[in-house]
């Protein structure tokens, strides 16, 4: 009798290494998503619903990339965690197949999904719909609306019951900052100490009709947000662990002002005949022309 449960004991043991063998092996086999899928997956929703916008939402891959991937805590929909969970307010919507792209390889979006969007049959819009996803904050479209929302939000998680400081993220392009209404809730923001908020602009210094500084001007911009009470800090748009460590030291700070984090990018980085290319904000993406950028990013 010893002698059988002695070997059924070896058994389960066995039984027990196979899977965490097994378990280990899928770990090491399993690619870690990196920024290049999410500008791959924007190639392949550009080409796919023949719409526009690549190059804006290449310009801001690294940022999302980023903020998924390495900072922000965004747990599953059907997790009671989610109420605890950071918000993303994408206030440049017009780069949302770069939402779009994040939030498939974070696995909070299927394939199909992706597939749809732009389409009659789909549930995904060109500019972001709240009701199309739960991880969708905000509707979008009409530019300078996301710092106003954001600040609400955050003024108002501050009052909130939460098991964890929660924090509030809106993306920004820099031609939307022209508009008077960034400037009023940058205004409001600092009297209410709201240390958890944090605005991110991408800076590539193009717009729908041409170079920002050329059209209006809006340098210095570090010293502009400084001056309404912000703390600001410059980074390189495509470095993703300057951006991330930029982040995280600020969290682990004791400052009562809201951050600013102005990323210096590249409209239509990663694909070089789309770099910095003001016909990139409109031109579709072909077959061809599909074939050509993914063997860049390859």
């Amino acid at each position: 009798m010893q002698s059988v449960k002695i070997l059924h004991t070896r058994v389960l043991e066995r039984q027990i290494l196979s899977v965490l063998l097994l378990l280990l092996a899928r770990r090491w086999l399993v690619r870690k998503i990196e920024s290049k899928d999410i500008r791959k997956s924007i190639l392949s929703i550009a080409k796919s619903a023949k719409s526009p916008h690549i190059a804006s939402a290449l310009s801001c891959a690294d940022i999302l990339y980023t903020l998924f991937f390495e900072v922000m805590y965004i747990p599953r929909a059907e997790e009671p965690e989610f109420i605890h969970r950071d918000m993303f307010l994408l206030s440049k919507a017009h780069s949302a197949m770069a939402l779009y792209a994040s939030l498939y390889h974070k696995g909070f979006m299927s394939k199909a999904q992706i597939e749809g969007y732009y389409k009659n049959a789909g549930s995904l819009p060109a500019h972001t719909d709240r009701q199309s996803s739960p991880y969708i904050e905000i509707s979008a479209g009409s530019l300078g609306h996301g710092l106003p929302i954001a600040v609400g939000m955050a003024m108002a998680l501050k009052n909130k019951p939460s098991t964890r400081k929660r924090y509030v993220f809106t993306l920004m392009g820099d031609g939307e900052i022209q508009e008077g209404s960034v400037w009023e809730a940058a205004m409001f923001a600092p009297k209410y100490n709201l240390n958890n908020l944090i605005a991110l602009v991408d800076r590539n210094n193009l717009q729908g009709y041409g170079r920002g500084s050329e059209l209006v001007s809006f340098e210095p911009l570090e010293s502009k947000w400084q001056a309404f009470g912000w703390e600001c800090v410059r980074v390189d748009g495509h470095n993703i662990k300057a951006m991330r460590e930029c982040i995280k030291t600020y969290q682990q700070s004791n400052s009562t002002k809201p951050l600013c984090l102005i990323c210096d990018t590249t409209k239509g980085k990663g694909v070089s005949f789309m770099e910095d290319k003001l016909e990139w904000h409109y031109f579709l993406v072909t077959n061809e022309v599909y074939d050509k950028a993914l063997k860049e990013l390859e």
